[in-house]
């Protein structure tokens, strides 16, 4: 991995906190995710399964956790089973963790090889009642791939009817959406690493640039900084592109009067960090672009002050509508019978602000979180609001991510990177 060696005491703790939430007498399974194929002998690059990663630190294909906190024997209240290595595996990927590298990664001292696994289970199963499985319940999740989690799953249910089925995912949704300080500090590096390649662009874009050059300046900034990349796929839109919420194609050039909203941000040790910027590609707005660009951030910073413990997620939403409405009406995008005349399941600054604010962020960009409960300190948020005009093509976004905070307004992890359209302006021209 590039990203250093992460505390053992995240996931000693994290494995604590889990085991606390779980039924008398029962275990829980986590797996690792697969390498999906592409063709012939192409696969995609390995991404560890958030869970897995969470619970134990292991970022390697065919691993799987077991947590048993009441098994009678102690040595098996946790098991790390892993892929063993062997001399071709060494020559042509690499050595796969050891034993005492597994334990050094995730404070685990009972490690097996995956050979073992159905051996051990066997015994571990005939001591327990109830078996959690993980399941993918994110409210975004639209999944039609059967993942490694889903077969052993299946596998299990049909060596073992009888035991009860309990779900991992009501748990692990209220666990990992309040950051421990650790993974604050890991989510702010992901932050530091997308500053500098921010600042990277601020001094490389000019009128002609094209959208996939920009791209290649943000990767080698990441990728130079142990990065393995963009925490999701790069929007880089320039004009009317980023008017098209979810731009990828990053194909165009970037001309003269221009604005360009980059959605765009660095992974450090799987934490997601997540930024949106619109800048000139001349270096200079345009009096209108001014107009509306200040307007969205004073949305953005009216937004940030009411993330605060014991908040409604979808009254947070209502309220930043009616800041949004009054900021178009003051555009002159809206009128008074716009306003008046509206569908309230659809208000009327949804034609330029269709979206939401919001959302979860931490080891996935959108992480895991019950939004129907409230806010609490430590947990990591995006602000994001955006106008959206194609009639006088350009569209603005600006996000950040805060830190909800037990009193007081919330920590933004990307203070230091430039948002206000003057100082973008000055450092563009500097």
């Amino acid at each position: 991995m590039k990203y250093k060696r992460i505390d053992s005491n995240l996931f000693i703790n994290n494995r604590k906190n889990f085991a606390e939430k779980m039924k008398p007498n029962s275990l829980a399974v986590f797996n690792s995710n697969d390498i999906y194929p592409i063709s012939a002998d192409s696969t995609m690059p390995f991404q560890q399964h958030r869970d897995i990663f969470y619970l134990s630190g292991v970022d390697q294909e065919e691993s799987i956790l077991v947590i048993f906190p009441d098994c009678p024997r102690e040595k098996h209240r946790e098991i790390l089973f892993l892929k063993e290595t062997n001399e071709h595996i060494a020559i042509w990927e690499g050595e796969k963790l050891t034993k005492e590298e597994a334990f050094e990664t995730s404070g685990i001292k009972t490690v097996y090889w995956l050979k073992d696994m159905e051996k051990i289970m066997f015994e571990i199963m005939t001591q327990c009642d109830t078996v959690y499985i993980n399941t993918n319940e994110h409210y975004r999740s639209n999944v039609e791939t059967e993942t490694r989690e889903d077969r052993f799953t299946k596998w299990l249910k049909n060596r073992y009817p009888a035991h009860a089925v309990a779900k991992s995912a009501p748990i692990l949704h209220r666990l990992r959406s309040v950051k421990s300080q650790i993974e604050i500090d890991l989510i702010q590096e992901a932050c530091n690493i997308t500053e500098k390649g921010f600042r990277r662009l601020l001094n490389f874009v000019k009128p002609g640039v094209w959208e996939y050059e920009i791209e290649a300046e943000l990767m080698h900034e990441f990728l130079r900084n142990r990065s393995k990349g963009f925490a999701y796929t790069p929007i880089i839109a320039a004009g009317n592109n980023a008017n098209v919420l979810h731009y990828v194609e990053n194909n165009q050039q970037c001309k003269a009067g221009d604005l360009i909203l980059l959605d765009t941000a660095a992974e450090y040790a799987n934490y997601s960090s997540d930024l949106t910027r619109t800048i000139p590609a001349s270096g200079r707005y345009s009096k209108r672009q001014k107009e509306v660009y200040n307007a969205v951030n004073r949305v953005k910073k009216e937004a940030t002050k009411m993330l605060i413990p014991g908040a409604d997620w979808a009254d947070y939403h209502f309220e930043v509508g009616k800041l949004m409405t009054s900021e178009l009406l003051g555009l002159g995008l809206l009128d008074k019978a716009d306003v008046q005349n509206e569908n309230p399941d659809w208000p009327a600054y949804k034609k330029y602000f269709m979206h939401g604010t919001s959302h979860h962020i931490g080891l996935d960009t959108h992480d895991v979180g019950i939004l129907t409960e409230p806010m609490q300190a430590n947990m990591v948020w995006t602000v994001e609001p955006g106008i959206y005009i194609p009639d006088e093509g350009f569209g603005i976004r600006l996000e950040d991510d805060v830190v909800i905070q037990e009193t007081g307004e919330p920590f933004n992890l990307m203070q230091n990177i430039p948002i206000e359209a003057d100082e973008i302006e000055d450092i563009m021209n500097s």
